[in-house]
């Protein structure tokens, strides 16, 4: 029986979708209407306060799956999403889908790791 690694990309859809469903609304809440309404002041969110969390090793790290899980969770479903209409490349597709997510991961990391390291 020929083993499959869709196990692996199913966990990080369902996890992206998690992050996606919980995190995405509360910073489109704050950003988009919380901080224009005077609710929650400029200064919360101003771009020394927003580096010094990214400078931290923990908020590096909420960055980072804030980013990239969501971004696994679109693949996928762009993948399975091409699929369903019709269009089977078979592993051209899916290593063009995944590693569209695997760069935006790989990126995301070490760019987050420089702005913790300097």
């Amino acid at each position: 029986m020929k083993r499959s690694n869709e196990p692996i990309f199913w966990g990080l859809f369902g996890a992206g979708g998690m992050v996606a469903a919980i995190v995405i609304p509360v910073c489109i809440l704050v950003t988009g209407l919380l901080i224009p309404l005077g609710i929650v002041t400029d200064d919360s969110y101003s771009y020394e306060r927003v580096l010094a969390m990214a400078g931290n090793l923990i908020g590096a790290a909420v960055l980072w799956i804030i980013i990239s899980l969501p971004m696994w969770h679109a693949m996928h479903r762009i993948y399975h999403g091409l699929h369903d209409l019709g269009i089977h490349v078979g592993l051209k597709l899916k290593c063009l889908c995944y590693g569209i997510a695997m760069i935006v991961t790989i990126a995301s990391a070490v760019l987050l790791l420089q702005i913790v390291l300097r």
